[in-house]
This record gives C-alpha cells, sequence and structure tokens, in this order.
C-alpha cells in the first residue's frame, strides 16, 4: 500500500515519519513553478511531511562552459539507484531557505588567512537567501560556537564575521570534530536544506573522531559539505583529499583557491550556486536498515546535449539522524 506524501502549513516535519537521511525544503510536488511564501515566518512553516521511502536529492546543473542550466524540466533527467532507473516523484527547482554552517579552521597556520576567510563568509552571507539561517563553528585543537551565547543562528553579516574574527588563531586542528559538531547543530535549523562550508587546509592531527566518523554521519544526514583549501603548497598538515572526499561524497564542491584574495569570490559564488539548485525525488525500494545506497543523476538538453550533474553519491538508511558527542 503507497503512502501519499502531504503538505503541512501548520505544524513541523513529523520525525518519525521522515526520511532522516536526505530531506531537504520543498514547496510541493508538482513540476509547475510556484511562488514562494510572502513572509519569513511562512517560509519556516512551509514543511511537508513524507513517507519514509521518498529520498530527496538537491542537484546542481552545468552546461559545457560550466554555466548553470536553468529552465530545464522533469523529462530533462534521470535518476538511478544501485544502477537501477528510478521514476521522478518530486521536481522543484526554486530558491528555499537554507540552514548553513560556517566551519572556520583557527589553527596557527590560519593566522595570516583569517582576514580574508572573514570577508569570505561575509560575503557569503550577503549573497544567500534572506531567510537562511547561520552559524559559525571554530576550531583550532578545540571547537566552540562562534555567535554570542544564547544566539543560535543568524543572518547579519556582521555579526558573522564577528563570529569568526574574534576567536584566535592558534594551536592544532581538530578538523573532523568541528564537522562533527556543525552537524549536530544543523539538526536545530528550521530549513530541510542544510549546507556547511568547511574552510581549512584539510589536515587533522587533534581530533578524537575518525573521518569513518564523519562520512558516515554525512551520509545519514541531509548535509551538503563545501570545502575550500587554504594552504601553502610546503604545509605539512594539508590534505586535499580529504576536502575533495567529504564534497564529493555530499553533492557539495571542494575548491583550492591559487590566491587567497579569491576567498570573497569563491564565497559569493558557492552562495549563487546553493540557491540555483533543482531538487529531485524519487521512491526507494529497498529501506533495508543501515545500507549504503549508491545514487546517480544525469541531465540532457531538449537538443540531447549532455550536462553536468553534481549531486551527493548516495546515502545510508537506518533510523533517525543521530547526533554524536565526539566533537565536544
Amino acid at each position: 500500500m503507497t503512502r501519499t506524501s502531504k503538505l503541512d502549513r501548520e505544524h513541523s516535519v513529523t520525525k518519525a515519519v521522515v526520511l532522516p537521511v536526505l530531506l531537504f525544503f520543498l514547496s510541493g510536488f508538482a513540476s509547475s513553478q510556484v511562488a514562494p511564501p510572502n513572509s519569513s515566518r511562512e517560509q519556516e512553516n512551509f514543511r511537508i511531511s513524507v513517507e519514509v521511502d521518498l529520498v530527496v536529492l538537491q542537484a546542481t546543473v552545468r552546461n559545457r562552459d560550466g554555466h548553470a542550466v536553468a529552465q530545464l524540466s522533469q523529462r530533462n533527467f534521470e535518476v538511478f539507484e544501485d544502477g537501477r532507473p528510478q521514476p521522478i516523484r518530486v521536481f522543484r527547482h526554486e530558491d528555499t531557505p537554507v540552514t548553513v554552517g560556517l566551519v572556520i579552521d583557527h589553527s596557527g597556520s590560519m593566522r595570516e588567512k583569517l582576514a580574508d576567510v572573514t570577508a569570505g563568509a561575509q560575503a557569503f552571507a550577503h549573497s544567500s537567501n534572506p531567510n537562511d539561517q547561520m552559524f559559525v563553528v571554530n576550531f583550532n585543537e578545540t571547537v566552540s560556537l562562534g555567535l554570542p551565547r544564547g544566539i543560535h543562528f543568524s543572518d547579519d553579516a556582521k555579526q558573522l564575521g564577528g563570529a569568526i574574527w574574534g576567536a584566535p588563531a592558534l594551536g592544532t586542528t581538530a578538523l573532523y570534530d568541528a564537522i562533527i559538531e556543525a552537524l549536530n547543530q544543523l539538526q536545530q535549523g528550521n530549513s530541510d536544506k542544510k549546507v556547511l562550508i568547511v574552510i581549512s587546509d584539510g589536515g587533522d592531527n587533534a581530533s578524537k573522531a575518525g573521518l569513518d566518523k564523519v562520512l558516515k554521519m554525512a551520509e545519514q544526514s541531509s548535509a551538503m559539505i563545501y570545502t575550500i583549501g587554504i594552504f601553502d603548497p610546503e604545509d605539512p598538515d594539508r590534505n586535499p583529499k580529504v576536502l575533495q572526499r567529504l564534497a564529493r561524497e555530499t553533492g557539495g564542491e571542494a575548491i583550492f583557491p591559487t590566491r587567497l584574495s579569491e576567498t570573497v569570490e569563491i564565497c559569493e559564488r558557492i552562495a549563487r550556486d546553493i540557491r540555483d539548485q533543482y531538487t529531485i525525488g524519487y521512491s526507494s525500494t529497498d529501506q533495508q536498515d543501515g545500507a549504503y545506497h549508491k545514487v546517480r543523476i544525469t541531465a540532457r538538453t531538449d537538443g540531447n546535449e549532455k550536462l553536468s550533474v553534481r549531486a551527493r553519491a548516495g546515502y545510508r538508511t537506518g533510523g533517525a539522524f543521530q547526533p554524536s558527542k565526539d566533537a565536544r
């Protein structure tokens, strides 16, 4: 028996029936465009309840020149789970609010880079949806939340910049613990679409948790992870492969600027990327507890031109997202 999805304007998502792995903010299942709610309160309340087998993905589409492709329809896409084609049940293309965590490396090697990183974070905030919820996680060998006590989220670029600039850059690097803390914090946001932006050299020499723990939590969450690798060529702690893997597995992007001054432009581009994604959903036929499923999305124009699609590589079933205590 198939249970249908339903819109619910007055209540939060029912956690017992929501697929915990890949649920994003949607405003309906019809493929036609629908105008977004007029107020931020309506946007916060405009949520959906779905059956447990619904898998919803965010897809970034580019043409051969690397430009975003707009005005595609459902017929332009195909979805595969574990190599098997899946009928598309949800299709949207609109700018919706996001919960975003800015995860900023404050180890000693970042001391001279912090001003550019702060400027980049502020540029990201200015370029984002005005109803986005943002927070800051700062880390060296310890992990801390950057916003003032009692303030969980902010959309104020100046406040977010201060949350980064106000923390000293010294000590070693607990990258994995910081990402775990940020994944935990994402769950407190009202938006079902969730993103982390990690700015670091990618090295880790102080975490309690390991990379496997981080990847498993990311597979069980809906978070996309964008990484910006800022390091010197001779830096012994640099680890671009970790940053690349985090981005690839979650549908984000790993970016390595050649000049520190490029950070602002990169952060603005990430903000545009997040706002211009397609939302695509299908019903999984296998929800075996703990199973990992590979996902692939392809797209072509009406003229049969092959397009580049970036989305998360897969997801792991297994019940609601479980916050970890490893980070703090």
